[in-house]
């Protein structure tokens, strides 16, 4: 029953008792003494009188608790929609930084701050419009796409937000361009995909602007040695290649590696001083020094450098040299050099 209607109901029941115990005894008056105080009313009115307080005593108690439980009623409502604004928030990696109300939607916001909630494949529908939004603009990020901050804000260097800039380095060779020249506000992963991509779209002209500015790892250094040698004539030296493989850890295998990719692209003297250039105050190159002085068939050079070192230091090479003073024939790429 509602409260207008209970209202309605009892005043009419007041009414009804007055003009009943008016038509029974009529308008006779009713003397009440309390100490020193005297009131004297209608017999109606004393009797249809503690009727009118019980009404409003009812009314102020339906009152009090209707709202009381209205901003309860409020407060689980609006914490239910903050709790859909958390689930967006957590989806979409951010912070979540509302303020709850109830206690229980309070424990489970806390929950949801501590959980890594992953969208499944397949459809995904609710009631909330927004949310769904969300849901399918993450799906399109997964399968490569990139959206920008107007479709969907990301939390900033989340692993979402990372992988939707991944994404654009695919797709925008600008990009990539923006992100080596301000490579320092990337992160290792982007500017390795950005220089990757730039590699293979730019000219050498273009990259030899840019790619001493970063740091290059072994991945990145021999892709960028293979663009090189398929543009030898904008190209780079030696001193620049030497520049680039000083920076990093390379092994033995690296160095015979590397000589190995230069070998059919660069004119004997050109590669001997190559050779000559990695492999000073580096005993890792020497390795490499002395594959190619053998596949130059420059004997006596590899027997000059050989005489340097104690019959412990490069064996494979010394029994090389035995092989070819016994006159037996072999071919280098063959062998085992690691």
């Amino acid at each position: 029953m509602g409260i207008k209607i209970y209202i309605g109901l009892s005043f009419l029941l007041i009414i009804v008792v007055g003009l009943y115990i008016v038509s029974q005894v009529g308008f006779v008056d009713y003397e009440l003494n309390v100490l020193e105080y005297t009131l004297n009313l209608p017999l109606f009115i004393w009797i249809i009188l503690p009727l009118l307080v019980l009404v409003l005593a009812t009314v102020l108690h339906l009152i009090f608790y209707g709202t009381k439980h209205y901003i309860k009623d409020s407060s689980f409502i609006k914490d239910e929609k903050s709790i859909i604004e958390a689930l967006k928030i957590c989806l979409v990696k951010k912070e979540d930084v509302r303020r709850y109300k109830t206690k229980g939607y309070r424990n489970l916001a806390d929950i949801l701050a501590q959980l890594n909630i992953c969208v499944k494949d397949g459809i995904f529908t609710s009631s909330n419009k927004e949310l769904n939004n969300i849901v399918a603009h993450i799906k399109s990020i997964k399968s490569g796409e990139y959206l920008n901050d107007k479709v969907i804000k990301l939390g900033s260097n989340s692993s979402l937000d990372n992988l939707n800039t991944i994404n654009r380095l695919e797709k925008e060779i600008d990009f990539c361009m923006e992100v080596l020249k301000n490579h320092t506000q990337y992160s290792s992963d982007m500017i390795k995909k950005a220089f990757l991509n730039v590699l293979e779209q730019k000219s050498m002209t273009t990259i030899k602007k840019i790619y001493s500015q970063i740091d290059l790892d072994k991945e990145m250094t021999l892709k960028l040695f293979e663009k090189n040698i398929k543009n030898k004539e904008f190209g780079l030296n030696n001193d620049e290649i030497y520049e680039a493989i000083k920076k990093l850890d390379y092994s033995k295998k690296d160095y015979i590696h590397l000589v190995k990719m230069y070998k059919n692209e660069i004119e004997p003297d050109g590669l001997l001083e190559f050779c000559e250039l990695i492999s000073k105050d580096n005993e890792l190159a020497i390795n490499a020094y002395l594959y190619i002085l053998f596949d130059l068939e420059m004997i006596d050079k590899a027997r000059e450098i050989l005489s340097s070192y104690t019959k412990q230091d490069y064996v494979f090479f010394r029994a090389l040299l035995d092989l070819k003073d016994a006159g037996k024939h072999y071919s280098l790429d063959d062998l085992n050099l690691y």
